[in-house]
């Protein structure tokens, strides 16, 4: 059982602790989103080169998806609480030692950082849904995540581009660090410790729970769907900016504004995802990925032709929307594919996709340097042919399922 010394959660507070769950769930939106229009000024202050800065994003992508790993035993055996508040503490800390130092050894550092207290921070926040709510409620919940997730890339890169622009970088991480200790202190008030039960920590159990997880093929397959469509959004934020305000010769603000734009391409997408959860869902996905390929091609053929930003942001929107409706689809189903363990799943979860996400943008964008709208449509390409190829993994999966179901059930007649 929970230590009886933990601050539990109150009843009258569930209401104002559910508005603050969800108001972390972007905060790793936030922490990769808000400097991207102060990529190219980082390269001017700290004299690093391009892929240097975009290195900050990389290792924050890799430390945030390796932590969730490993944070899930830890929430489910030790509790969501304490390991949340002191994660906002330590964030806030590691915020103000960026936007104090000159080095970019310590930036990486404290990007390092980063990664692990935003992934306690979210993955405990997620297993607060699934230790107070059950059934149609949860599931309702659950698919607002990537909804409620999108206002990071839609409102942080916006917010971004004026601090750049009046203040400079530091200012970004300044902001990062007030908003986290607002949520510490309101967190003190009025949230709780909400997990009912811990588990003993015991790492050959928690290693078999992740083997019997990983060993589900539609479960790692849905990972692998997720990953697949962030890194489309991930692409942009690393390539983006250095399109827009090197090859363009366009300011901050209007990165900012880019971005603005694009992330509500992933609430749209999410909004779609969830008003047609009820169709027949391999057809609706390969609909979507045949639609995705289609923007993409048109991307590298408008930009061919036009060599201006308009086509980027039109195609790129409708690229990031069918992005959106993937990972709306696939997140709910991961989220709720093991409810005695929610901790570990959505650490799993969460934290291969990052995972994925790293590798695939920081070699894609290595491969594909970010340099005119023509090599980001071939990284759309690249990650929307290997979408198809998953989904159609996920086909014969589901084939096999349906036919071990079906004797399974004629040999109980």
């Amino acid at each position: 059982m929970t230590n009886s010394t933990v601050k539990r959660i109150k009843e009258r507070n569930i209401g104002i602790g559910t508005f603050l769950a969800f108001a972390m769930i972007p905060m790793s939106g936030f922490a990769t989103d808000i400097y991207i229009p102060s990529l190219p000024g980082m390269t001017h202050s700290l004299g690093i080169s391009d892929s240097q800065a975009q290195l900050t994003l990389s290792l924050f992508l890799i430390s945030y998806g390796l932590s969730q790993l490993f944070i899930g035993g830890l929430l489910d055996s030790f509790g969501r609480y304490r390991i949340a508040l002191v994660s906002m503490f330590l964030f806030c800390m590691s915020c103000v030692v960026i936007a104090n130092t000159h080095s970019v050894y310590v930036v990486y550092a404290m990007r390092i950082v980063h990664g692990i207290t935003i992934a306690a921070m979210v993955v405990a926040k997620r297993a607060f849904f699934v230790d107070l709510f059950a059934g149609e409620k949860l599931k309702h919940y659950l698919s607002f995540f990537t909804i409620i997730w999108s206002t990071g890339p839609i409102v942080a890169p916006f917010i971004g581009g004026y601090l750049e622009e009046s203040f400079g970088w530091e200012s970004n991480f300044y902001f990062l660090g007030g908003f986290a200790a607002l949520l510490f202190i309101l967190e003190l008030f009025f949230s709780g410790e909400t997990i009912k039960q811990t588990v003993p920590f015991h790492p050959a159990r928690i290693v078999a729970v992740y083997y019997e997880m990983i060993r589900t093929s539609s479960f790692t397959l849905g990972i692998g769907m997720l990953g697949l469509a962030y890194s489309m959004v991930m692409i942009y934020n690393m390539s983006g900016p250095f399109i827009i305000e090197h090859h363009f010769n366009l300011s901050p603000v209007i990165t900012g504004y880019c971005s603005l734009f694009l992330g509500f391409a992933w609430m749209v997408g999410g909004f779609v995802g969830k008003g047609l959860i009820s169709k027949p869902f391999v057809r609706k996905m390969n609909i979507n990925v045949l639609l995705q390929l289609v923007f993409a091609v048109a991307l590298w053929g408008t930009s061919l032709i036009f060599n201006q930003l308009w086509p980027i942001l039109v195609f790129a929107f409708l690229v990031h929307v069918g992005a959106g409706f993937t990972y709306n689809n696939y997140f709910t189903y991961c989220l709720q594919r093991f409810p005695k363990n929610a901790g570990i799943a959505g650490g799993l979860t969460g934290g291969t996709v990052y995972i994925i996400v790293s590798m695939l943008s920081a070699g894609i964008t290595y491969v594909l340097p970010a340099k005119d709208g023509q090599n980001l449509s071939f990284s759309y390409i690249v990650l929307i042919v290997a979408s198809g190829l998953t989904m159609y993994r996920v086909l014969t999966v589901n084939r096999k399922e349906e036919a071990a179901l079906r004797q399974g059930t004629a040999g109980v007649v």
